[in-house]
Protein backbone atom coordinates (compact mmCIF):
# COMPACT_ATOMS: atom_id res chain seq x y z
CA UNK A 1 0.00 0.00 0.00
CA UNK A 2 1.17 3.24 -0.27
CA UNK A 3 0.60 5.77 2.28
CA UNK A 4 -1.45 8.93 3.27
CA UNK A 5 -0.98 11.51 5.64
CA UNK A 6 -4.67 12.41 7.50
CA UNK A 7 -5.20 15.89 8.36
CA UNK A 8 -4.16 15.43 12.25
CA UNK A 9 -1.18 16.60 10.37
CA UNK A 10 0.83 19.72 11.98
CA UNK A 11 2.72 20.81 8.85
CA UNK A 12 5.71 20.05 11.13
CA UNK A 13 7.79 19.51 7.65
CA UNK A 14 9.72 16.27 9.45
CA UNK A 15 8.37 14.04 6.92
CA UNK A 16 9.53 15.57 3.83
CA UNK A 17 13.69 15.84 3.38
CA UNK A 18 12.99 11.60 4.94
CA UNK A 19 10.76 10.31 1.94
CA UNK A 20 13.77 8.58 -0.76
CA UNK A 21 11.54 8.91 -3.58
CA UNK A 22 10.10 12.63 -3.42
CA UNK A 23 6.73 11.14 -2.70
CA UNK A 24 6.10 13.99 0.11
CA UNK A 25 4.85 17.63 -0.52
CA UNK A 26 3.29 20.13 1.13
CA UNK A 27 -0.71 20.18 -0.12
CA UNK A 28 -3.01 23.04 0.06
CA UNK A 29 -3.57 22.24 3.71
CA UNK A 30 -1.61 19.65 4.77
CA UNK A 31 1.59 17.36 3.64
CA UNK A 32 0.42 15.02 1.02
CA UNK A 33 2.27 11.68 -0.22
CA UNK A 34 1.54 10.71 -4.19
CA UNK A 35 0.71 7.49 -4.26
CA UNK A 36 2.72 6.79 -7.47
CA UNK A 37 5.91 7.87 -5.84
CA UNK A 38 5.15 6.29 -2.44
CA UNK A 39 7.21 2.54 -1.94
CA UNK A 40 6.78 2.58 1.97
CA UNK A 41 10.27 2.85 1.37
CA UNK A 42 10.66 -0.40 0.71
CA UNK A 43 14.12 -0.79 -1.50
CA UNK A 44 15.15 1.80 0.65
CA UNK A 45 14.93 1.29 4.46
CA UNK A 46 13.44 -1.75 6.31
CA UNK A 47 10.42 0.26 7.84
CA UNK A 48 8.69 3.80 6.36
CA UNK A 49 11.04 6.80 7.49
CA UNK A 50 8.00 9.21 7.27
CA UNK A 51 5.95 7.38 9.67
CA UNK A 52 9.09 6.50 12.19
CA UNK A 53 9.55 10.71 11.82
CA UNK A 54 5.79 11.82 12.58
CA UNK A 55 5.26 13.26 15.44
CA UNK A 56 1.75 12.91 15.73
CA UNK A 57 1.59 9.55 13.63
CA UNK A 58 -1.05 10.74 10.77
CA UNK A 59 0.54 8.55 8.21
CA UNK A 60 -1.36 5.85 7.74
CA UNK A 61 -1.68 2.60 4.97
CA UNK A 62 -3.82 4.10 2.39
CA UNK A 63 -6.52 1.37 1.66
CA UNK A 64 -7.34 3.11 -1.75
CA UNK A 65 -3.84 2.29 -3.12
CA UNK A 66 -3.69 -1.29 -1.51
CA UNK A 67 -0.17 -3.10 -3.00
CA UNK A 68 1.93 -6.22 -2.04
CA UNK A 69 5.48 -5.99 -0.98
CA UNK A 70 6.00 -7.52 -4.59
CA UNK A 71 4.58 -4.66 -6.41
CA UNK A 72 5.92 -1.81 -3.75
CA UNK A 73 9.28 -3.23 -5.00
CA UNK A 74 8.61 -3.46 -8.64
CA UNK A 75 7.28 0.50 -7.79
CA UNK A 76 10.78 1.11 -6.38
CA UNK A 77 12.79 -0.60 -9.47
CA UNK A 78 10.57 1.11 -11.70
CA UNK A 79 11.78 4.85 -10.32
CA UNK A 80 14.68 4.07 -9.59
CA UNK A 81 15.86 2.36 -12.33
CA UNK A 82 17.06 -0.62 -10.66
CA UNK A 83 16.26 -4.01 -11.21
Amino acid sequence: MALIITDECINCDVCEPECPNGAISQGDEIYVIEASLCTECVGHYETSQCVEVCPVDCIIKDPDHEETEEELRAKYEHITGES
